[in-house]
């Protein structure tokens, strides 16, 4: 992998390839999205790197003693060669970024998961690299709608809180904020969200102007000093401020002194930025001032028990922590709030990550202005993601949906055809099978127009409108690419594929078809899992879902289990299961993992699938044909935000919530969805679209129970 690297005793910057870190225990394994430069801390951590010896001992006298300390103890060649060990180590930059989860370390399952987006913390932690290793305490979740880009300014973001908190500044309160560099100007965001009145300063009229469009109540330019007291006496009805937060970067000590001048009695000072530290004792006893230096992200931060290993405060004597201000600032940046963290106007530059040497030529310059720069990397080709279709766009309103029928066999003939012929608006057409007898029976017992053994009769035919594909499993993908391809809409017997090749010959179909594709799914469409889903759907958080099916056993020699025109029960049948598990948990499916049992008739009918969602939900399908078949074929368990839904064989639901449980049994028999799955089809060809069901969650589900087989061939997990 590459990663930015420094020489600690030259100073030289480069982008080196380097080994691939691996997950430890406690650790998460982060595949890096996009890194955000801070200017201020890696510009002085740069500067220094590229000093002489001397410089270096003049900059920090601090090691300049424990050099001369062991001198002293150990001799000096020994010291000498420390030193130099010292220097040639590479030195990683960068402490702030974002990205998604490539691996979890033993100690963190269900705390984080695999394709989970996060920002990240710590220098030497969140380096400018490919990959990181990072500890839980620096870890946070980031909302699905915010972006890479704006979640890697967490970190700067968590010092910015942390420094906020620090000053204990409540609403209404006056707040003076020097220097609106990134931290400053997140401090004065923050203030602004909390109710606070931010008086910001700085010798930069961009930087000043960009803090007001974000909220700052009053700018002031410090390149014109005269009359800044007035203007905060005036604010602040002649009492002063009621705190200031020092965010500057310089060796000079004015900013302390200028915090004398704007702090009011008893104020408070925080430093977040490092400046010089000479105060003026008398301008400072006779406010009885108080400076606080901020502790960085926060409590928490070094301190190896919290950041190395996992041992946490109590909630009672420390509500925030480092952890909880880098979560804070990431959640405080969503779009979907009314008032929000912007960091994203606080972009000025953008590098793709092969060019990271040269945003760090711009930072380390005079010649350009900037504020944020961010690192973009490329992103790493593991999972497969869900197609988006572009809307159908059919003829319009029809008002009736003239229907060419592929396929008569024993299921099309008792299910879907009597409901196709008992609906108003549908036209039959024209009816197609293999053998032409029976084609012409299906003609005459529900009324087609036309009946015939070539599928071209369908597909050529200006007047269908739609197309129901009811033949053997392997023909399926290629009827329904021919039928889109012909301007038709399709519903197609389950499965749509039996390989990733033939779904993507669908998916490849479909993009700029006249009409949409729907699958067979019909579970989703029964009133008890309608009714299940909604009593899931009240309930924040995670789904847990138990799938549990008593197949029953088929012959060996039936045409489901033949590679040339079934594929197996897997594709066939679990694949129902795979799309009711998607449409309960209401989340993309995220990876699979499969486990069959001994195939005792040769064939795989006992297996189970764990199916892992976007939100952390969790769905188990348990499927085998060792059962009786006089027991219960289908039940169903959900369970969500301290409630349970069960659907026992689609003929008994059972609803438990707040204590009280309700049972709902099914009137007229057992309700698996078809008729409501054959009508919803029909109006949305009428009414000229969208599909009843997504279709990029339905090549999901398919994609799904093609990984179910993968899992199984590979013994692994299949991250789709």
């Amino acid at each position: 992998m590459k990663q930015v690297i420094q020489s600690a005793r030259s100073g030289k910057l480069a982008l080196r390839e380097v080994p691939e870190p691996r997950v430890r225990a406690g650790h998460v394994l982060v595949g890096t999205g996009a890194s955000l430069i801070s200017a201020g801390t890696e510009r002085m951590v740069v500067e220094f790197a590229r000093q002489s010896l001397a410089g270096k001992a003049r900059s920090r006298p601090d090691l300049v003693r424990k050099v001369m300390d062991k001198a002293r103890r150990d001799g000096l060649a020994a010291t000498f060669r420390a030193v130099l060990a010292r220097l040639d180590e590479p030195l990683p930059l960068g402490y702030s970024s974002a990205g998604t989860v490539v691996a979890v370390g033993a100690g963190l399952e269900g705390a984080f998961r695999v394709g989970q987006r996060v920002a990240c913390a710590g220098a030497g932690l969140a380096n400018h690299a490919e990959l990181n290793v990072v500890p839980r305490a620096l870890l946070a979740g980031i909302p699905d709608d915010v972006g890479d880009e704006e979640a890697s300014f967490a970190t700067l973001g968590a010092i910015a809180l942390h420094s906020v908190r620090t000053l204990g500044a409540g609403l209404g309160d006056v707040v003076a904020v020097l220097g609106m560099g990134l931290v400053g100007q997140l401090a004065a965001q923050f203030l602004s969200l909390a109710g606070a009145r931010a008086l910001v300063l700085d010798y930069n009229q961009e930087r000043l102007d960009l803090a007001r469009r974000l909220g700052a109540e009053l700018a002031w330019n410090l390149k014109e000093p005269s009359g800044l007291i007035e203007a905060v006496a005036a604010l602040t009805g002649g009492r002063g401020c009621d705190a200031v937060l020092i965010a500057a970067a310089t060796s000079s000590s004015e900013p302390l002194r200028l915090s004398a001048q704007l702090a009011r009695d008893r104020a408070r000072v925080v430093m977040v930025g490092k400046t010089g530290t000479e105060f003026p004792y008398a301008d400072f006893m006779k406010k009885e001032l108080s400076v606080t230096v901020s502790r960085s992200y926060g409590p928490g931060r070094y301190d190896e028990a919290f950041e190395g290993r996992g041992v946490g405060y109590p909630v009672g004597w420390v509500r925030w922590t480092e952890t909880d201000n880098l979560a804070e600032c990431v959640r405080l940046m969503s779009p979907s709030l009314p008032r929000r963290l912007d960091v994203g106007a606080l972009i000025t530059h953008r590098f793709d990550f092969d060019r990271a040497e040269d945003a760090y030529a711009l930072v380390l310059g005079e010649e350009e202005p900037h504020l944020g720069v961010v690192l973009r990397y490329a992103a790493r080709p593991s999972a497969t993601t869900k197609p988006e279709f572009a809307p159908a766009v059919p003829r319009g309103a029809t008002g009736r949906c003239v229907i060419g029928v592929i396929g008569a066999g024993a299921f099309a003939r008792t299910v879907l055809l009597p409901e196709l012929k008992r609906l108003e608006g549908v036209t039959l057409g024209t009816i197609v099978t293999q053998r032409g007898a029976t084609a012409e029976h299906a003609r005459q017992a529900f009324g087609f127009a036309r009946a015939g053994t070539d599928p071209e009769m369908v597909f050529a035919d200006p007047a269908v409108n739609a197309v129901l594909i009811a033949t053997r499993h392997a023909s399926h993908a290629d009827l329904t690419a021919r039928a889109l391809a012909a301007g038709k809409s399709v519903l197609v017997e389950k499965p749509l594929a039996l390989d990733r090749e033939q779904l993507d010959t669908v998916v490849r179909a479909r993009q700029g078809a006249a009409g949409f594709f729907m699958v067979g799914f019909n579970r989703r469409f029964a009133p008890m899992a309608v009714r299940a889903r909604a009593h899931l759907a009240r309930h924040v958080g995670p789904k847990f879902l138990l799938l549990r099916v008593n197949a029953g056993a088929l012959p060996p020699d039936t045409w489901v289990n033949a590679g040339d025109e079934g594929g197996g029960r897997i594709l066939g049948e679990v694949c129902h299961f795979v799309d009711l598990a998607r449409y309960l948990a209401g989340a993309d499916i995220l990876s699979v993992q499969a486990d069959s049992g001994e195939a005792v008739a040769g064939v795989c009918d006992d297996l189970t699938v764990t199916l892992r969602f976007a939100d952390g939900s969790l769905a188990t399908i348990a499927y085998t044909a060792l059962g009786d078949t006089a027991f219960s074929k289908e039940r169903f368990e959900a369970f969500a935000g301290g409630t349970v839904a069960t659907i026992d064989n689609f003929l008994e639901l059972t609803l438990a919530a707040s204590g009280r449980v309700t049972r709902e049994k099914a009137r007229l028999g057992q309700d698996k969805g078809h008729r409501a799955e054959v009508e919803a089809f029909v109006r949305a060809v009428t009414t000229g679209g969208p599909a009843p069901v997504d279709e990029g969650d339905t090549v999901q589900a398919s994609l799904a129970t093609i990984a179910v087989l993968e899992s199984l061939r590979g013994g692994g997990r299949i991250v789709l």
